[in-house]
């Protein structure tokens, strides 16, 4: 959807002072920045990137202190993992009772009552009348490398299907699926057999619902006969490859023709779920059942788990033994996750997410229009799983990466985390806690209004 502001605009609005602030009674340590990045980068391996080079000292709901006493708001949200907030008391509550219990004994050694509770409620949670079974495990990675295991076990087929611009992890096969080379496949291949990539509808390119239905059954007749393709994963809002929500008339068809060809139909929410995109998957708004649904990220309030949820059939086509890891649900992170489920059912935080996608949509565009005409292209997502694009001018629409990455480096410096995403690199993605009061909300948004402002300054005249 794009959000074209009118010719007229005013001129940017003056610098808001920064949101950073001092406070001395925290900060326990000497500890600076500077001196962690020296360490950082003597230790930890290259590949490993970090977005600021602001270290984190403590954080409540959607703020950040760092180790010199700055104080943040986070626009982030550890990368759409903190939809309950940093730290939520009812989530911290259930993790510190289950330590004193217990914290590993390994599911598949001696099984707790955590890992089947947390079970029970994906299974009552995700979407369909059928029978449901879960399987879970620690990373969103690994939970895709399963749902792929899981579907080629049910149907004896090997093939998978995705999408250009998708992100599925950064394990050898989930690379295979993911839809974008740099940083993530750069110089790592060759990659596993049998995964084919399909065109995804996405009108900022000028490929409709029916170019890409066009192109996956021109894939069923030049590479993935369909009788040997077990599975079609997609993501329904695309996370790293720009906050795109896929056509719900696209997972429609997607579905008769996976039910066409005996195919596994596999929605990878592991960003998009428990309520970032307004409802507990973003599925859900398509009115789409999928056979398999990869969860993870803002599942537990930031404890580490993921998993598979789907039809209880397609789910049991592993033999015992065939599933499961060390730390595959973790006590702890099972407590963390059954509470934070029930802050987000207690605080109402699905029609949160939507109340919030409508106030960025409406901010967003008024601050488009004053403060950098044309440059604001598109703001589009669902519920608060929204993001905005910048282009050098609205006649090329040419995307315009420098002038994103200097908002981001702007925002940081008065005191907002911000995160970029997209196949260009010219989109900025809102990942804020949906707990985030309305105060910290619009101070967020005038600290990205004036870094858009600084942003346009330095541009060349």
């Amino acid at each position: 959807m794009s959000n074209k502001p009118k010719k007229k605009a005013t001129k940017a609005v003056a610098k808001a002072k920064p949101a950073i602030a001092i406070v001395p009674d925290v900060v326990t340590s000497v500890k600076a920045n500077a001196d962690l990045v020296a360490r950082r980068d003597a230790a930890v391996a290259r590949g490993v990137a970090s977005a600021t080079a602001v270290f984190a000292e403590r954080a409540e709901n959607a703020e950040l202190w760092d180790v010199e006493g700055n104080r943040f708001i986070d626009f982030a949200g550890g990368i759409a993992v903190l939809n309950t907030g940093h730290r939520h008391p009812k989530v911290i509550a259930a993790a510190k009772a289950q330590e004193d219990h217990y914290t590993h004994t390994s599911f598949q050694v001696v099984p707790y009552e955590p890992y089947v509770a947390l079970a029970e409620k994906l299974n009552e949670l995700a979407p369909g009348d059928h029978a449901k079974k879960s399987l879970l495990v620690t990373t969103g990675a690994e939970a895709v490398e399963n749902a792929v295991k899981i579907a080629r076990a049910a149907t004896g087929r090997s093939g998978v299907i995705a999408f250009t611009g998708g992100y599925h992890g950064r394990t050898l096969l989930t690379l295979g699926m993911t839809g974008k080379i740099s940083p993530y496949k750069k110089d790592v291949g060759p990659f596993p057999a049998d995964i084919f990539r399909a065109p995804f509808p996405n009108a900022r390119d000028g490929i409709t619902v029916q170019d890409a239905l066009t192109g996956l059954q021109n894939l069923f007749l030049t590479d993935a006969q369909p009788e040997r393709v077990a599975a079609i994963i997609i993501e329904p809002v695309l996370g790293e490859g720009g906050y795109t929500p896929v056509p719900f008339e696209m997972l429609r068809e997607l579905r008769n023709i996976c039910d066409t060809h005996g195919i596994m139909l596999i929605a990878d929410e592991i960003q998009s779920g428990f309520g970032r995109a307004g409802a507990w998957f973003a599925i859900e708004h398509s009115g789409v059942v999928p056979d398999l649904i990869t969860v993870a990220k803002s599942m537990a309030g930031g404890y580490p788990i993921a998993g598979v949820v789907g039809r209880a059939d397609v789910m049991d086509a592993m033999i015992p033994g065939g599933l499961g890891g060390t730390y595959g649900g973790n006590p702890v992170a099972c407590a963390a996750a059954l509470a934070a489920i029930e802050v987000i059912e207690e605080e109402e935080l699905l029609a949160r997410s939507m109340t919030l996608g409508e106030t960025f949509r409406a901010r967003f565009a008024d601050i488009g229009a004053r403060v950098a005409p044309f440059r604001m292209w598109d703001i589009r997502g669902l519920g608060a799983m929204l993001a905005v694009e910048f282009v050098t001018d609205f006649e090329s629409a040419t995307p315009d990466a420098a002038l994103t990455k200097a908002v981001v480096a702007h925002a940081l410096k008065r005191g907002l985390i911000l995160l970029s995403c997209g196949m260009h690199g010219n989109a900025l993605r809102i990942m804020v806690p949906l707990t985030a009061s309305d105060a910290v909300i619009d101070e967020g948004l005038a600290i990205f209004e004036a870094a858009l402002a600084d942003a346009i300054a330095d541009l060349p005249n």
